[in-house]
C-alpha cells in the first residue's frame, strides 16, 4: 500500500523551494512508518506450561495485533511447585531470571501468566526497569466488583492458595468485603497432563456443583481451565470468570497508556 502511494505523487509540480511536492508526501509517509514502528511495544510472556504459548499467541493476535510477543517456558516449575508444596527459592531465583531475560530482550512489558506463580512477580517487579502485569489481576478484581460471595475453582492446591490471597487483596484495595469459597478439584490437574480432558472437566464440574448454592461468581484459578467457562456457568446457573481473555484485554489498556 506504501509503494503504491509514493509513486502517485511523482507527476505533481513543484512547490515553490526546489522540492516536488511529492518528495514532501513521500517524507510523510516514511516518517509515518518509522513512527508506527517506534511506537509498536514489545511484551514477554513468562510461561510455565506450554499450552499457554498457543492460547496467550491467539489472544495477541485477536486482540493486540501490534505488539510483539516474545514467549518464555520453563514447564518444569509447576511440577516443583507441587512436590515442594509452595514456590521455593529455586523456582523464585529463575522465574526473576526469566524476568530478566524479558527486559534483555528489549521487552517494554512483562506478562506473567501464571496465577501458582503471581506473588513471584510482584517481587519481580521491584527490580525491574519496566512493568510487570499478571495475567490474574482483571480476574479478581470483575469478581469482587460484581460478587459478594465468590467460588475460587483450582486443580492444584499452590494455585488455590495464591488466587484466594489474590482476591483479599482486591477486596482491600477496593474495600468491598466478600466471602470466598474454596473448590479444590484434587487429581483433575494429573488428568490434564495426561491428556484426559473429559476426567479433568468432570472433576472440576463436581467440584463446582459442590458449592455452587454458596457462591455468586466462581473464577477459574489456572488458565488451563478456561476453556470451562461455558459449560460451568451452564450446569451451575452461574457466572464464570477466567484470566485469559480478561488478562490480554486488561493488559491492551495498560499498554495504550504507556
Amino acid at each position: 500500500m506504501f509503494g503504491i502511494s509514493i509513486l502517485f505523487p511523482m507527476v505533481l509540480p513543484y512547490d515553490g523551494n526546489g522540492m516536488r511536492s511529492g518528495d514532501l508526501l513521500v517524507v510523510g509517509l516514511f516518517n509515518n512508518i518509522l513512527e508506527e514502528k517506534e511506537s509498536m511495544k514489545t511484551v514477554a510472556a513468562v510461561h510455565t506450561g506450554v499450552f499457554m504459548v498457543e492460547l496467550i499467541k491467539n489472544l495477541f493476535t485477536e486482540i493486540l495485533p501490534g505488539v510483539k510477543l516474545i514467549n518464555i517456558v520453563d514447564d518444569s516449575i509447576v511440577a516443583e511447585a507441587v512436590k515442594a508444596g509452595q514456590v521455593t527459592p529455586a523456582i523464585t531465583k529463575r522465574l526473576i531470571g526469566y524476568y530478566h531475560a524479558g527486559v534483555d530482550a528489549g521487552a517494554d512489558l512483562i506478562f506473567n501468566t501464571c496465577s501458582s506463580v503471581g506473588e513471584v512477580s510482584e517481587l519481580g517487579a521491584q527490580q525491574l526497569g519496566v512493568p510487570m502485569f499478571r495475567i490474574d489481576v482483571p480476574m479478581a478484581a470483575r469478581a469482587v466488583e460484581s460478587a459478594k460471595s465468590i467460588g475460587v475453582l483450582a486443580t492444584l492446591p499452590t494455585t488455590l492458595g495464591p488466587t484466594v490471597r489474590l482476591v483479599k487483596a482486591q477486596s482491600a484495595r477496593l474495600e468491598k468485603p466478600v466471602k470466598i469459597l474454596e473448590g479444590l478439584a484434587e487429581g483433575a490437574f494429573d488428568k490434564f497432563l495426561a491428556g484426559d480432558s473429559a476426567g479433568h472437566d468432570q472433576m472440576i464440574l463436581d467440584t463446582a456443583l459442590r458449592i455452587a448454592d454458596h457462591v455468586d461468581i466462581f473464577i477459574l484459578a489456572q488458565a488451563s481451565m478456561s476453556r470451562m467457562e461455558g459449560t460451568l456457568s451452564e450446569k451451575t446457573g452461574k457466572r464464570v470468570l477466567s484470566s485469559p481473555r480478561l488478562g490480554v484485554l486488561a493488559l491492551k489498556e495498560k499498554l495504550a497508556g504507556m
